[in-house]
């Protein structure tokens, strides 16, 4: 229950991100803000301050105050905690969204790979290999450089670089063999079981059989699965987007976040801890909401060595 409350609370405050910044910071996180001040004890100061180390100019730090400047400014002197509630939108978006595609597409080809066997077996997990043979971040890196460049466009499906589907649909295919592979399995195994074969000797038609008596049955390993997914999803966007090759402008990720403060390590660190908190403490809440729901289905699993 308690990964759960954190997991809602941290996507309530992200989806009151437009709340904060027009009514709360008054400040748009996506316009930059290089010749900004505030008003901080009575004295006004510049959002980005000249450098007391060399050249150029260091963002204001954390002020703690919500309706000024929480977490600081990155170095264009935009608010860091208004695009850390937006930028956990979008990574958010992109977990919750490529895991349900994954592990739909996974579910039905695992379902027919399992059940029917033989060339449609060996045609799926051909597939699988080929996906499973290339590590996930070098195939999602590759895939990410390739279509940001001129976007995806196969008959009629046109998707611009700069769309948020793209890394959705990236990191959902290349996690799709880690839960079709399960899944198969458990089908192979399913099939043989004397229910199977008794609505097979039936005469109820292969698709009724995977309908009525092969997913229900397939289900629980599946929704064991999606918090987890979510998770792997969500690392993987912010891999891409840390690299400039996932989340790309106006949008904004925990990874583009992380990026745009690290040249501000050693003196507005915030700008990157922040983000990286929210990847962790998100992804922790995914996983043990996964163990949750794994104990729920199968009571006995801690009685097998599970947490």
């Amino acid at each position: 229950m308690m990964a759960l409350g954190l997991l809602s609370l941290i996507i309530l405050a992200c989806l009151l991100a437009p709340y904060y910044a027009s009514s709360i910071a008054h400040e748009n996180p996506f316009v930059s803000n290089v010749q900004g001040s505030i008003t901080l004890g009575g004295k006004t100061v510049s959002v980005l301050q000249p450098s007391t180390v060399g050249f150029g100019v260091t963002p204001i730090g954390p002020t703690w105050h919500f309706s000024t400047y929480f977490l600081g400014a990155d170095p264009q002197g935009r608010d860091v905690f208004a695009r850390l509630l937006y930028g956990g939108r979008d990574s958010l978006f992109i977990g919750f969204s490529s895991a349900v595609i994954c592990c739909f597409f996974a579910t039905a080809l695992g379902m027919v790979a399992g059940y029917f066997g033989g060339v449609v077996d060996w045609i799926v997990s051909r597939l699988f290999d080929i996906i499973w043979a290339f590590p996930v971040y070098l195939l999602a890196i590759s895939l990410s450089v390739i279509l940001l460049t001129s976007g995806l466009n196969v008959g009629f499906i046109h998707i611009q670089p700069g769309s948020l589907v793209l890394p959705i649909l990236i990191i959902a295919s290349v996690y799709i063999p880690y839960v079709g592979r399960p899944v198969r399995g458990l089908v192979m195994t399913l099939r043989e079981r004397e229910f199977i074969q008794a609505a097979i000797g039936s005469g109820a038609s292969d698709w009724r059989i995977l309908r009525r008596d092969v997913f229900p049955n397939v289900a629980p390993t599946v929704i064991v699965f999606f918090p987890m997914m979510v998770a792997f999803n969500m690392l993987t966007e912010s891999a891409l987007s840390f690299l400039s090759i996932g989340v790309q402008p106006p949008n904004a990720s925990w990874g583009t976040i992380i990026n745009d403060g690290l040249d501000l390590l050693y003196t507005r660190p915030w700008v990157s801890i922040a983000p990286g908190i929210g990847i962790v403490l998100t992804c922790a809440a995914l996983n043990l909401l996964g163990d949750g729901v794994r104990d729920a289905f199968d009571p006995k699993a801690k009685l097998r060595g599970g947490a």
